[in-house]
């Protein structure tokens, strides 16, 4: 049973949630302010994922958002952002966010949404046999769910560590953004899909050299990125 953490100081918004969620078959622990959030956290160190609301007493989302990510870059992060909040949707994911999701939502979507970054966060525990990718500098460990470069570990978040996966498995082929969005989001992911794009810049920020020049993570204009590997 998946764990999951909800960060919500509207009561009725977060018991809508909690009934959804049990419904449908996880365990489910609840904060009404972001320094209570952080507790649990602490206290409980297995939760799976995290349900982050921007605007609550205390530490806001967004700083909760970071703490998570200064020592835990395996957790799953869904914020819930306003409709009319494009900026939080961005600023969510560059602080580490996996994913959002706009309010008003159905029970339906957000269900949807979690279950596929789950999919994301459990894949490679259920691996049977050691599996390793070398590109260069960079080496992948499917089973520890290890990127290094150099020798030297590279913190991923579980969407960033799938990218990472499925361009060293495409070594050198353009891929374009609705295959990327279909492999790591799934074909049912209803959100915004410059979610690719902010991925792919934090990523380069965490394995550049220069990021404004990406020697590894390039676009291929007019269809996408490439992993370029060593033959290139």
């Amino acid at each position: 049973m998946s764990k999951v953490l909800i960060l919500e100081d509207e009561e009725s918004i977060r018991s809508f949630i909690v009934i959804n969620l049990k419904r449908n078959g996880f365990e489910v622990l609840e904060a009404g302010d972001g320094h209570e959030a952080l507790r649990i956290l602490q206290s409980v160190p297995d939760i799976d994922l995290a349900l982050l609301d921007v605007m609550v007493p205390g530490i806001d989302g967004f700083e909760v958002c970071r703490r998570i990510r200064e020592t835990n870059e395996r957790l799953g992060i869904i914020f819930l952002t306003a409709k009319v909040q494009e900026q939080d949707k961005v600023y969510a994911l560059s602080v580490g966010a996996d994913d959002h999701v706009s309010k008003p939502f159905s029970p339906t979507e957000l269900i949807a949404r979690i279950q596929s970054l789950l999919r994301r966060v459990n894949v490679h525990r259920e691996t049977a046999a050691k599996v390793t990718f070398q590109s260069g500098p960079f080496s992948l460990d499917l089973i520890s769910k290890q990127f290094k470069k150099q020798n030297e570990l590279i913190e991923l978040t579980p969407t960033e560590f799938s990218l990472i996966q499925f361009f060293l498995e495409k070594e050198n082929t353009p891929l374009s953004r609705d295959v990327l969005l279909d492999h790591v989001w799934g074909k049912e992911y209803m959100g915004d899909p410059k979610i690719v794009d902010v991925n792919i810049r934090r990523l380069r920020q965490k394995i550049e050299n220069n990021p404004s020049e990406p020697e590894y993570l390039q676009t291929v204009w007019g269809h996408g990125y490439k992993w370029k590997g060593r033959d290139q």
